[in-house]
């Protein structure tokens, strides 16, 4: 499928990467990526740390994941680091996602005006920084599916006619 886009996932949790509990963002992730047509091709589940966040996400960028979705860590708590650690490493931000998903999921909960969803374009990929909740980082990822393949194109240089 010449439209295949190769993702990487990623759970950001302090308790998930410690074995507290069983990780669900990631694998709900990967369903939504299956539905979708999309391969995963890399996994991982890391605590809420920027450093850990921007190796991994670096890493999946080399192995040639032209998407990369992290779930958890784009909250206010003190702990929530991710969108600081796709800042540390990004090369540009691309506003239109974390709007469309906030303004989107205010029609679901007024928490959502809470969140620091974002896209950025690290290296050859398109990240994309989703609420822990799984059903949160699945509805986010709906509302901006449409603008992903042209988006991955971009990020990994293949030319485009619009």
């Amino acid at each position: 499928m010449s439209d295949s886009i190769l993702v990487g996932v990623i759970t950001v949790s302090d308790r998930a990467s410690a074995g507290e509990y069983e990780d669900h963002g990631g694998p709900a992730l990967r369903k939504a990526c299956d539905e979708y047509g999309w391969k995963v091709e890399a996994e991982a589940v890391v605590p809420d740390d920027r450093e850990r966040i921007s190796t991994t996400i670096r890493g999946f960028s080399a192995q040639g994941c032209g998407l990369i979705l992290t779930t958890g860590g784009t909250g206010i708590a003190h702990r929530d680091v991710t969108p600081e650690a796709i800042r540390d490493i990004m090369r540009v931000e691309i506003p239109g996602f974390g709007e469309t998903m906030r303004m989107r999921s205010l029609e679901i909960t007024p928490n959502a005006i809470l969140s620091r969803s974002l896209a950025a374009i690290v290296d050859t990929s398109l990240v994309i920084a989703l609420p822990g909740k799984p059903s949160g980082a699945v509805e986010c990822l709906s509302f901006v599916k449409g603008a992903i393949p042209h988006s991955v194109k971009l990020a990994i240089g293949v030319p485009t006619s619009c």
